[in-house]
Parts: structure tokens; sequence; C-alpha cells
């Protein structure tokens, strides 16, 4: 699988829980439960590999609510990655 396909199953699967967490009235709740969300199952690698889409701007089909928790808790996520960003 090349680079483009792993980005565009991570953002499909960011997307989903995005949906999810879309449906808190709480925009923080759901900015930390997505955040909280992609700590906890996400592996380091899967975490860096979309936030490196996000900065290489080929995640555009991130939804909006998801973009705005990976960015808000960057640096959460991002710990535990080999070579951090």
């Amino acid at each position: 699988m090349n680079n483009l396909d792993t980005i565009n199953k991570l953002i499909k699967m960011a997307n989903q829980i995005g949906t999810f967490f879309e449906s808190f009235p709480d925009r923080e709740e759901a900015l930390d439960g997505i955040a909280n969300h992609l700590k906890k199952f996400w592996t380091p690698a899967m975490r860096a590999n979309l936030i490196d889409g996000i900065d290489a701007n080929t995640a555009s089909e991130l939804h909006q609510i998801v973009t705005q928790a990976i960015l808000k808790h960057r640096a959460s996520l991002l710990s535990g990655v080999a070579n951090s960003h």
C-alpha cells in the first residue's frame, strides 16, 4: 500500500470517529473525545501519518472537527512517536 492509500484509509477511519463525536453538544468535549480515541486506539505511526497528511495538505477530505481535534491535541498525539515531529 502506498502512502496516499495509507492516508486515505486513515482519513476514512478518522472521519468515522469524527462523525460519532460531531453529535456531542459540547464542541470541546467532542474535540477531546476524538483525540482521546486516536491516542487510545491508534498506533503512534498511524497518528503520525495522519498528522503528516495534514501538514502536507494531502488530508483535505478530513472532516473539519477531526482536523481541529488533531491540531488542538497535536503534541499529545505525537508523544510516543519515534523521531517525533
